[in-house]
């Protein structure tokens, strides 16, 4: 058996898995006094926030913004450090350009003067219902983001204690039914209500706190880390490292050990134990409770339950290098968007139908105008991303058969609409298909942010920062409170290590 690492007499944590949301906790809970150890099956820091390199072009395999920059920032400072010493954000303006089949388009930019301009332009009679969307917004950041997504909703009469606002806020409406209530455009209710598919939701179904996100942009901004998301993950991995924690690579932990009720470490597949005080699972929420404790009897997380959740999108992504291109397509800006001729029916076909359709709407991140060293000179790096179903549908995608197909429809619409002639200047690329994400990341159906965060599976619905199971264990990370993004990962860990134990009360 294994020993606690080093030589310290401080309890130890120990977080399975080297995402974002497993290095904030452990920089957190280093700050504190405990001994932490990393394990990650990976070989770099960042889970899917980190990159590959091939031929010269760096692939962020991830998130490709960073919002509320601020989490960041109160991470650092909690561990003594100062976050725009470690890592360069630059702010984009504009944020990214919507672009639909009948050639219309609408540029999302901080001000809110320019955003008004732009409601204008395509809809004079929708400016005064925009404005009163701008105050819902506001409203909902204040209350979902930094009084409900900032402190612990475990126990159930802290949701009843603020169902009567969820009432006031019609937590109960969708997204797209709150946008659909203030603006008729339906290009603007697109614009206003596709944020949830940022972080695994569908608009149609997905609480309308998250229009949420209009305000954290508008106030906050958009910003692109200089070296993609896994610099930053490096960062806080150095941090880690600085605090005297370890980080272990290339290794995977194959169950969560517990004794008693209380977890004690874990068993990693080469069948070497590792002890400790505490266990911080950075895994899927729902890879923590089916496999990891697998010979741990459950009562609310049992297979049944997971597998009655519903759960987000799957992501089809081709990344890929384009040779001579860096002043090609002059109007081709950091972040497009590219929709389809149909919006609620694609919707539903992925998260309801669970059906690949022939049409698709894409996301497509160029981000050498922002940085160049994620390419050669005078080339081009892209990550273009299509919304496709996870793989628990009752016929899931075959996407051995299917992959190259997609590929080339995916090809034909970005040839037609945004990069004409790309197609000959390829010179390196790599695709990820919900296959990828359930080998690469372990996340169960091959989904890109874990359980779908409809209003019956947010908050206390959702499993908690701190184990219903087993004692001594806590999660962090897309799945768990308060949700996926970058903002609800970093913010996870600080739930977390609100209820963590202080250490001298561990041993």
């Amino acid at each position: 058996m294994t020993t606690l690492a080093g030589q310290s007499d401080a309890p130890h944590a120990l977080v399975i898995g080297a995402g974002l949301g497993g290095l904030a906790s452990a920089m957190r809970l280093g700050a504190r006094g405990y001994r932490v150890t990393v394990i990650d099956r990976l070989d770099v820091p960042g889970g899917r926030g980190s990159c590959i390199w091939k031929d010269g072009h760096r692939f962020d395999l991830g998130p490709t913004i960073v919002t509320v920059p601020q989490v960041f920032r109160e991470l650092w400072q909690a561990c003594g450090r100062d976050f725009d010493t470690d890592v360069t954000l630059k702010s984009l303006d504009p944020f990214y350009e919507i672009r639909w089949p009948d050639g219309s388009t609408f540029t999302a930019r901080q001000s809110t003067e320019a955003m008004r301009a732009e409601v204008e332009r395509l809809s004079p009679g929708d400016l005064k219902g925009y404005d009163r969307f701008l105050k819902d917004s506001e409203r909902r950041y204040w209350f979902g983001f930094e009084d409900l997504g900032r402190r612990s909703l475990h126990r159930l009469r802290d949701l009843i204690a603020v169902l009567p606002t969820f009432a006031w806020l019609r937590a109960d409406k969708s997204v797209y039914a709150h946008a659909a209530s203030r603006v008729k455009d339906e290009r603007l209710r697109m614009a206003l209500s596709f944020h949830p598919l940022f972080i695994g939701g569908d608009p149609f179904n997905v609480t309308s706190m998250y229009i949420l996100v209009s305000h954290l942009e508008k106030e906050f901004g958009v910003h692109y880390a200089m070296g993609g998301v896994a610099a930053i993950a490096r960062a806080m991995a150095d941090v880690i490292a600085d605090q005297g924690g370890v980080l272990r690579f290339e290794a995977e932990v194959d169950e969560i050990l517990v004794k008693n009720g209380t977890a004690k470490g874990v068993k990693l597949a080469s069948g070497e134990i590792v002890t400790a005080d505490v266990v911080i699972s950075n895994a899927d929420a729902g890879f923590t409770y089916d496999h990891l404790l697998r010979n741990t009897p459950r009562k609310r997380w049992t297979p049944k339950r997971l597998e009655r959740s519903r759960w987000s999108m799957g992501l089809f992504v081709w990344y890929f290098g384009t040779k001579g291109t860096a002043d090609m397509w002059q109007g081709v800006g950091h972040h497009t968007i590219l929709n389809g001729p149909r919006y609620r029916g694609l919707v539903k076909d992925i998260f309801i139908n669970g059906t690949l359709s022939d049409d698709m709407s894409l996301y497509v991140h160029r981000p050498g105008v922002t940085d160049p060293s994620v390419a050669p000179d005078g080339d081009d790096t892209f990550y273009v991303l299509s919304p496709v179903p996870h793989l628990g549908h009752s016929d899931p995608v075959n996407w051995e058969t299917e992959k190259l197909a997609y590929l080339d429809k995916m090809s034909a619409v970005l040839e037609d609409q945004l990069l004409p002639g790309f197609r000959d200047r390829i010179t390196a690329q790599e695709v990820f298909t919900p296959n990828e994400f359930r080998d690469r990341y372990l996340s169960p159906y091959g989904t890109g942010f874990s359980i779908e965060p409809r209003i019956l599976q947010s908050a206390w619905f959702r499993p908690h920062n701190v184990s219903e199971e087993v004692k001594g264990l806590y999660l962090t990370g897309a799945g768990t409170h308060p949700g996926a993004g970058l903002p609800g990962v970093i913010s996870s860990a600080e739930v977390l290590s609100q209820l963590v134990p202080d250490p001298e009360t561990v041993k």
